[in-house]
């Protein structure tokens, strides 16, 4: 997993979560929607939770910080 990968997810996920106002996904579901390794995945979740885009909710879903109710 290099560093570029790792951007273009990041890019493609904050896209998803823009364009679709109220997604919610947990992980599997993210890994299954575009295709990514576990470990890219991951990586990329923590990164954008890191960054306060996306939030972790108690159920497990990942969904946009602004969106959170």
């Amino acid at each position: 997993m290099n560093p570029e990968q790792v951007r273009h997810t990041l890019e493609r996920i904050e896209q998803e979560y823009l364009e679709l106002p109220g997604l919610s996904l947990t992980e599997p579901q993210v890994r299954k929607l575009w295709g990514l390794p576990p470990e890219l995945c991951a990586a990329a979740l923590g990164e954008l939770v890191r960054h306060n885009f996306l939030v972790e909710t108690p159920r497990g879903t990942f969904l946009r910080r602004a969106t959170q109710q």
